[in-house]
């Protein structure tokens, strides 16, 4: 990722928007990354016998986003939402090829 310019920084507006650009871009590549170890634990999920849910892992997973969004300072409601949203789609590709759900 680019060296970003402080948003205080920003002397105007098209600045600010192309720092949140370059933040976007880096936020997409992270959640294709993510994907990329997704697609590792659908092997070992098969390799084990697991299901694409497993209920205890998603609440932990949510939990853990929680609290850093509240260190962070952000909603931790809001990044509750997402992540569960992220979740979803990643345990849907995953009963994809498992063949469960």
């Amino acid at each position: 990722m680019k060296n970003l310019i402080s948003p205080v920084d920003c002397a105007s507006m098209p600045e600010l928007r192309v720092e949140i650009d370059h933040l976007d871009r880096f936020l997409v590549a992270l959640l294709a990354k993510r994907a990329t170890y997704i697609d590792r634990a659908i092997e070992l999920k098969q390799i084990n016998g697991w299901p694409a849910r497993i209920p205890d892992r998603v609440e932990d997973v949510v939990a853990k986003v929680r609290e850093t969004a509240k260190a962070e300072g952000l909603d931790p409601d809001l990044i509750e939402r997402l992540w569960r949203e992220l979740i979803d789609w990643s345990i849907a590709r995953e009963a994809q090829v498992i063949g469960d759900e």
